[in-house]
């Protein structure tokens, strides 16, 4: 092929797909390289992320919610509905519908920027060259003057309970379901385990959680944790700590799970379904040739700097396959800075201020450091939270699950960490993140007027808790 790229990028995923539309955008010759292709061999752009990952999850959960609602819930407003009942086929075919279209839209926004597009595998080369290798199994090679590696990640594999057909699955399969499962297993307390759990659960699966961690969601600030524990135990989740799955055994339309329980003793449970949720590894396989001078650790991820150079210069890395979390919006800032900075500009990635959510119902969401951490590190901190319990709005959506909790340094009352669990935690999170970004005190929220009623009041009242000033609630007394 004798066209040469300025840039070209592989992986067509939430992080490459907005790398390549950036550089675009910034003047530069951008070629996409993407080898996804859906149920019926079309080629899709929008990685695991769109296709497979957040959004359809989030079709489904949205769905599930609000059949719920519908079930349990509306007759406190005093709306009565009858007879309830959950189009399984009709809620998946919506979630396919908008997979199609926010794919699409990615292929017309690269139509838009002036991106070519290359259907097939993407592999480096010495020199930054770039083997391409079309889905007619064609090969070609392009030059490349640089080259963004984003090519995500591939759920992890357990030996004791490998994927079989339809009913043992990752979370692929698990949004596929076209009936609901009347019990369902699932390996993995995570993000995609707990959101899994939560869609089928609402409508009408016995869900049964197995985690092999002894404590419940590590990551967390373990008040969150400990709230959230609280509330998937009333929402009938069954999730059990310290169980070791160590083997499975399909017996017709059923699965036979065996695993040692938290005392050590084996145990035995019998499902329709069984979802792997064990978390995600980089997906580098065949991605480097042997002399591309691209280097990798032992798990796989691909060694790069603060902002995402690889150890050939030239040659970036971004999203899944690198150090940090496995997040979708991370990838994509990270594909906007490596693009402004092949172009010539300064540019430089806040890794403290991103922020994590688990879409369940209520949502969890954090930034910054939690409690446990601060204390690992000897940093004096002042905690101010706010239920939303307290909170007029919240109680007129009669969602009044959770907290705002803020956590700001004792000696400047700079804001260290912000954590939610409630109705609306994925979309406050972003006042904490903001706010963050600016280096702001609790102070600085505290003296912000926040529209009445909302729910975003409660980070205002979390903000002045931190110093005990808080208005709609009894602020603790200092010792």
């Amino acid at each position: 092929m004798s066209d040469k790229f300025d840039v070209v990028v592989i992986g067509g995923g939430p992080g490459g797909y907005v790398a390549a539309i950036r550089a675009a955008q910034l003047g530069l010759k951008t070629a996409c390289i993407e080898k996804w292709l859906d149920k019926g061999n079309k080629p899709r752009l929008g990685g695991t992320c769109l296709n497979v990952g957040c959004i359809p999850s989030k079709a489904l959960l949205d769905s599930s919610q609000k059949y719920h609602d519908a079930k349990e819930s509306y007759g406190v407003h005093g709306i009565s509905v009858g007879d309830v009942a959950m189009d399984v086929n009709a809620m998946v075919d919506r979630k396919d519908k908008i997979v199609d279209q926010l794919t699409s839209g990615i292929t017309g926004l690269f139509k838009a920027n002036g991106v070519t597009s290359f259907e097939g595998f993407g592999k480096v080369l010495a020199n930054k060259k770039v083997e391409f290798t079309a889905h007619d199994g064609s090969v070609t090679v392009i030059d490349a003057e640089n080259i963004i590696l984003a090519t995500g990640s591939i759920p992890v594999n357990i030996p004791p309970a490998p994927r079989t057909g339809d009913i043992i699955v990752d979370n692929e399969g698990a949004l596929d379901f076209r009936a609901i499962p009347k019990r369902l297993g699932v390996i993995g307390a995570g993000v995609i385990g707990l959101e899994l759990g939560s869609v089928w659960a609402r409508l009408g699966s016995e869900v049964v959680v197995l985690e092999a961690q002894d404590s419940f969601l590590s990551v967390c600030d373990q008040d969150i944790a400990k709230e959230a524990a609280k509330i998937f135990k009333k929402q009938d989740l069954d999730i059990r700590l310290g169980a070791r799955v160590t083997g499975s055994q399909i017996n017709g339309e059923e699965v036979e799970v065996t695993y040692l329980d938290a005392k050590g003793e084996e145990q035995k449970q019998t499902f329709d379904k069984l979802i792997v949720a064990v978390g995600r590894k980089p997906f580098t396989d065949g991605c480097l040739a042997g002399d591309s001078g691209v280097n990798l650790d032992e798990r796989g991820f691909v060694f790069v700097d603060e902002q995402c150079r690889t150890s050939v210069p030239g040659i970036f890395a971004i999203g899944d396959i690198v150090r940090g979390p496995m997040l979708a919006h991370k990838a994509s800032e990270e594909g906007v800075m490596v693009a402004d900075i092949i172009a010539g500009h300064k540019a430089q990635m806040n890794y403290d201020c991103i922020p994590s959510v688990i879409y369940t119902h209520p949502e969890l969401a954090w930034v910054g450091k939690n409690e446990q951490e601060l204390k690992a590190e000897g940093v004096k901190y002042k905690v101010g939270k706010f239920p939303f319990a307290a909170s007029g709005r919240a109680m007129a959506a009669n969602d009044t699950d959770g907290f705002v909790k803020i956590i700001a340094c004792e000696e400047t009352d700079r804001i260290l960490g912000c954590h939610i669990i409630g109705g609306h935690a994925a979309d406050l999170i972003a006042q904490a993140v903001i706010a963050m970004e600016f280096g702001s005190t609790a102070e600085d929220i505290a003296l912000t007027v926040f529209a009445h009623p909302t729910v975003s009041e409660a980070v205002h009242e979390a903000a002045l808790a931190v110093d005990g000033h808080a208005i709609h609630i009894a602020n603790r007394k200092k010792r």
